[in-house]
């Protein structure tokens, strides 16, 4: 009886061992098996850690880029085990079958045997392929070269599209260019053309609609929106009564810049040891060795001290006033103003602005890198930032950014901001490291207070100088001879909203003299600008 008890006992324990056994092993696996979820991750910290994640995979990664709408990093991998320490670290691991070191060698590919005019190629991580772009131009013999060398890298490696415009660098002629619609969606500002108009807030450039209500130039110049060297700039002060916004001291990214015969659009203030300077694209140094905020060049801003194009696309020009502070900011177009305070890389999925003379601001995504665009005339450039945000003549050089981080200098691309396309810009860390710039060169505030004035000394009510109804300069309420006000233009200057061969009103032009109402921010519509 004992010995049953005793097996009965023991069965027992072996059944609750079992049964025991049955509900932990389960919970153990799932433990040590349940993949960590994905962290949800800004911009910046998701680049900081494709850096670190790049660096312990070595040979084994194959590019990443950013998924934009949930927040995280996507790296590629090219194995079960690499994507493992991937997920462990909190990003999303994809198996791809193309290395990095396999892309890069098809890119080199392209490079040298299928270089044609009207072609750009980058890598798109999503897609772990080449991207092959062919513009409007490439047909026939070109079209058949490309792909012959397309074909030869099979369907896996490469990818063929067709662009509808037609590739160019985006500098653009000083004079007589009509500016894009949405300029002056933006704030009134303007760009370039007959009568000096600039961006809003740029040295001696036309303020935009936003915040110029009241502001006023130097002796003879324009006031809010008008084409004659306006306010906001170095030497002028901008803003008066009734100036509202957060608007530059000085020119900011996507202000206006002219020299020779060309204008295009600064990038990104920064210092060099100390000094003031400012970065653009480098097609634009090789146009002119100085530069100035106005067409007719009476307010000088720098010299060229760096440029390079082709192969890379950006230029140093160094403030001519060594005691210049210029703001480190892009002009939003808008009466305000972003910060910049840092550089950053570039990642596919990275939402971006950009800010130019000819089209104001713009968004968009990043869509490739280390890119190759031919421009043709053997301008063939390396190494940028694809993009799908519009740009036209006139914005190279302008500022692409993310948030307070300076991204990329505009170089060139297709098409334009009514039909859209694809634009290029030049890594802004690449050209911080060649020339030794830093970003963040401080100084700068809010323009328009009394006594805000460099050559000129532009203030309320100064003799001589931009105020609010001063004798013979632009005010918003009241004009001298020969000057534009808010609303109007004299004989030879175009105001904001249209612009004829030289001479433009907004609606109503007075024989050298137009006034408008106290505040009157000119008749800035949406979608009109200067150029």
């Amino acid at each position: 009886m004992n010995k049953r008890l005793r097996t009965g006992a023991i069965a027992a324990a072996g059944v609750a061992a079992v049964a025991a056994a049955a509900i932990l092993l389960p919970n153990a696996n799932a433990s040590t098996d349940q993949p960590a979820a994905p962290k949800t991750l800004s911009a910046h910290s998701a680049t900081q850690l494709a850096a670190s994640l790049k660096a312990d995979l070595g040979d084994k990664g194959a590019g990443w880029y950013l998924d934009s709408a949930k927040g995280h990093l996507v790296m590629n991998v090219l194995s079960e085990e690499a994507a493992k320490s991937v997920t462990a670290k909190g990003a999303v691991a994809k198996v791809v079958h193309n290395s990095m070191t396999a892309l890069k060698a098809g890119a080199k590919t392209l490079r040298d045997s299928a270089s044609v005019p009207g072609t750009a190629w980058s890598i798109d991580p999503k897609t772990n392929k080449i991207v092959v772009l062919a513009d409007r131009t490439v047909t026939g013999a070109k079209m058949a070269m490309l792909n012959k060398a397309t074909g030869g890298m099979g369907e896996g490696m490469v990818t063929v599209k067709r662009s509808q415009g037609e590739f160019k660098r985006y500098d653009g002629g000083n004079a007589g260019s009509a500016a894009g619609g949405a300029a002056g969606a933006n704030g009134g500002q303007a760009a370039g053309g007959a009568g000096n108009a600039a961006g809003a807030g740029g040295a001696g450039d036309a303020a935009g609609a936003g915040g110029a209500a009241g502001g006023a130039g130097g002796a003879g110049d324009a006031a809010a929106g008008g084409a004659g060297d306006a306010a906001g700039g170095a030497g002028d002060a901008a803003g008066g009564a009734g100036d509202g916004g957060q608007q530059a001291a000085g020119p900011v990214g996507g202000s206006a810049i002219f020299g020779g015969n060309a204008r295009c659009s600064l990038g990104f203030n920064v210092t060099v040891k100390g000094a003031p300077a400012f970065l653009t694209a480098g097609h634009c140094g090789n146009d002119s060795k100085t530069w100035t905020a106005d067409q007719g060049g009476s307010q000088p801003l720098g010299t060229v001290s760096d440029s390079q194009f082709p192969k890379t696309d950006f230029a140093l020009v160094t403030y001519d006033d060594t005691a210049a502070k210029p703001q480190s900011a892009v002009d939003l177009g808008n009466g305000s103003t972003q910060e910049i305070t840092k550089a950053a890389e570039a990642a596919v999925g990275m939402k971006v602005q950009r800010s130019g003379s000819t089209t104001g601001l713009h968004d968009g995504t990043v869509t490739g890198l280390d890119a190759t665009v031919n421009y043709g005339n053997g301008d063939i450039v390396d190494g940028l930032i694809q993009t799908d945000v519009c740009a036209e003549p006139g914005d190279s050089g302008g500022a692409m950014f993310s948030d307070d981080s300076a991204v990329g200098l505009t170089s060139g691309g297709s098409g334009d901001c009514t039909a859209g396309g694809e634009t290029f810009f030049q890594p802004v860390t690449d050209a911080l490291q060649a020339t030794g710039a830093e970003i963040g060169a401080g100084g700068g505030g809010a323009a328009g207070g009394a006594g805000d004035a460099g050559g000129g000394d532009a203030a309320a009510g100064g003799a001589g100088d931009a105020a609010a109804g001063g004798a013979g300069d632009a005010a918003a309420g009241g004009a001298g001879a020969g000057d534009a006000a808010a609303g109007g233009a004299g004989a030879g200057d175009a105001a904001a909203g249209g612009a004829g061969a030289g001479d433009a009103g907004a609606g109503d032009a007075g024989a050298g003299d137009a006034g408008a109402g106290a505040q009157d921010p000119g008749a800035a519509g949406s979608g009109d600008s200067l150029n």
